[in-house]
């Protein structure tokens, strides 16, 4: 577990979006990431019928979207005990193998920090 009062300012800012996201919205997961100029993009899970993708995927893919040419980090807010092998790949894609991303539970406290490769 990571006391995320230690956290870096912009790190600590990236788990509070993703959690705000993540209760905004109602769904299972949220998720933000800080591409190489410090825009942040934000996302909730993706549920559709013909499309599924986890919160930290959005989130990758918005900042794709936008015109983001690299990662400084990822911060995801789950239920889950870790990031996914699919997660840590969206990230690496864009951010490369040492692309920190933080795993912190719903109460916002981070519990895992882990490289994207």
């Amino acid at each position: 577990m990571t006391d995320s009062s230690a956290l870096d300012p912009e790190d600590r800012k990236i788990v509070t979006l993703a959690r705000s996201a993540r209760a905004r919205n109602g769904v299972p997961e949220g998720a933000a990431v800080r591409d190489e100029t410090g825009r942040t993009y934000v996302a909730g899970t993706v549920e559709l019928q013909s499309l599924r993708l986890s919160a930290l995927q959005t989130a990758v893919a918005m900042a794709v979207a936008s015109g983001a040419k690299s990662l400084e980090a990822a911060a995801v807010v789950s239920g889950a005990e870790a990031v996914t092998d699919a997660d840590r790949a969206a990230v690496r894609d864009l951010g490369g193998p040492a692309t920190p991303v933080l795993l912190a539970g719903l109460d916002g406290v981070v519990h895992t920090t882990v490289a994207a490769g």
